[in-house]
C-alpha cells in the first residue's frame, strides 16, 4: 500500500514538472477561475459572503480538471501512456498518480480565489479549519472526476472542447451563483446530480457556516464518496484501455 502511494507521487511529480506550464493548464486552470471570479466582482460591486465560496469551488474544480485533461491527453497522442502501463504499478496507483497532479494545480488555483475573497469579503471564514478541508476534499474530487472524464474521452483531439462542455453547464446548476433553491423541480434533480453542487455546499459551509440546500454532514461525505468511486472507476477504465 504505501510503495502504491510513493509510485503515485512520483508519477504525480512527473506530471506537474512536464504539464504544469502548458497553455491549457495555465489558461483554464489559473486564469479562467480568477477572471471569472473578477468579473462577477466587478459586475456586482464586490463580493458577497454567498459568492465568495462559490468563486472558490469553480477555481479548484476549473484547475483540477484542467490538469487532468493536459497531462493525461498529451501522453495519449503522443502514446507515452502505454510506456506507463509497463511498470510495476497498479492501475489505481497510475489514477491516484493522475489525480495527485490534478490536485495539486487545483489547490493552487484556488488561492488566488481566497486572496481575493479575505480583501473584500467583509466577514473572514467562518470555520478555517474546516475550509481547508472541504478545499482538500472538493480538490480530490475533482481531480479523480477529470481523470475519469480525460479517460472516456476516445479521441484526444476534443478532449478540452468536451471538458467545456461538461464543466460550463455544472458552472451555471450547481449552486455556485444562483442557489439551487430558488431553481424549478427539474434542475433542482439535475442539480444533485452534479458532483460540483455538493463540492460547493462543503466549501459555503466551511466560509460562512451556512448552506442552501445539503447539511455539511451530507455534503462532505457524499464529496469524499464521489471522490473515492471516480478513482476506482478511472483505474476500471486503465485496465480497459490496454490492447
Amino acid at each position: 500500500m504505501f510503495s502504491d502511494l510513493v509510485r503515485a507521487v512520483y508519477i504525480a511529480k512527473k506530471d506537474i514538472k512536464e504539464y504544469y506550464l502548458k497553455p491549457g493548464s495555465v489558461s483554464w486552470g489559473l486564469i479562467f477561475p480568477f477572471v471569472f471570479s473578477l468579473a462577477f466582482m466587478v459586475r456586482r460591486g464586490g463580493v458577497s459572503v454567498w459568492l465568495a465560496p462559490g468563486m472558490i469551488s469553480l477555481a479548484l474544480f476549473f484547475g483540477s480538471t484542467s490538469m487532468s485533461a493536459m497531462a493525461i491527453v498529451f501522453e495519449r497522442r503522443i502514446g507515452s501512456f502505454e510506456r506507463l502501463l509497463l511498470f510495476p504499478v497498479s492501475y489505481i496507483c497510475i489514477a491516484l498518480g493522475k489525480s495527485l497532479s490534478s490536485f495539486t494545480l487545483g489547490v493552487l488555483s484556488s488561492i488566488p480565489v481566497l486572496i481575493l475573497a479575505g480583501l473584500l469579503v467583509p466577514t473572514p471564514p467562518t470555520y478555517p479549519s474546516l475550509l481547508a478541508l472541504s478545499i482538500v476534499l472538493a480538490t480530490f474530487t475533482s481531480s479523480t472526476l477529470g481523470v475519469l472524464i480525460s479517460f472516456l474521452i476516445k479521441d484526444p483531439s476534443q478532449t478540452m472542447t468536451i471538458f467545456n462542455i461538461i464543466r460550463f453547464p455544472m458552472m451555471f446548476l450547481s449552486n455556485i451563483v444562483i442557489p439551487v433553491s430558488t431553481f424549478p423541480a427539474i434542475l433542482k434533480f439535475v442539480s444533485l446530480l452534479l458532483p460540483l453542487t455538493y463540492i460547493t455546499e462543503a466549501v459555503r459551509y466551511a466560509y460562512s457556516g451556512t448552506y442552501d440546500i445539503m447539511p455539511p454532514e451530507a455534503s462532505f461525505t457524499i464529496t469524499l464518496i464521489l471522490g473515492i468511486i471516480f478513482l476506482y472507476l478511472a483505474s476500471i477504465i486503465i485496465k480497459k484501455s490496454i490492447p
